[in-house]
């Protein structure tokens, strides 16, 4: 299984659109918490399955159980928690939600996991598909941009 992970910041719609169509995804999993924000500009839920399907010929889903909790998130961005401090708190919450139980494999089968932090290292999705890797056989990670 190859599992790839790509953020929207930092990236024109040009570049983001055609990493995905480089990479042969064909679908594109949406992990944020919040996918409606006027700041995601292009990468706003509906705007970004529409041009999914128009672009790239790439299906939509979001799953908000692979998204941290909104405590969580805010402890990180607003009240200034440590990285680690998330990682382990969303890998916990990772293993309370069976995510490597409840998450079809074939959903994730050459698809894209989508958050916006620009970098995968300080991001849950990296989190999300090394969590996945372990629990899963022969799954492959390729971060794109």
């Amino acid at each position: 299984m190859k599992l790839y992970t790509v953020g929207f910041t930092k990236k024109t719609a040009e570049r983001f659109f055609g990493l995905l169509r480089e990479a042969g995804v064909i679908s594109l999993v949406d992990v944020r918490l919040n996918n409606v924000s006027q700041l995601a500009g292009f990468a706003k839920r509906d705007d970004l399955k529409y041009f999914l399907g128009e672009i790239c010929a790439i299906d939509y889903t979001h799953r908000l159980d692979l998204a941290p909790t909104q405590p969580m998130l805010d402890d990180y961005k607003k009240h200034g928690a440590s990285w680690a401090t998330y990682e382990v708190r969303f890998l916990e919450l990772m293993k309370y939600r069976r995510i490597e139980d409840t998450i079809p494999q074939e959903l994730l089968n050459n698809a894209v996991l989508l958050c916006s932090e620009d970098k995968a290292r300080h991001c849950h999705r990296r989190l999300v598909a090394e969590y996945l890797a372990r629990h899963w056989d022969d799954v492959t990670i390729e971060h794109l941009g």
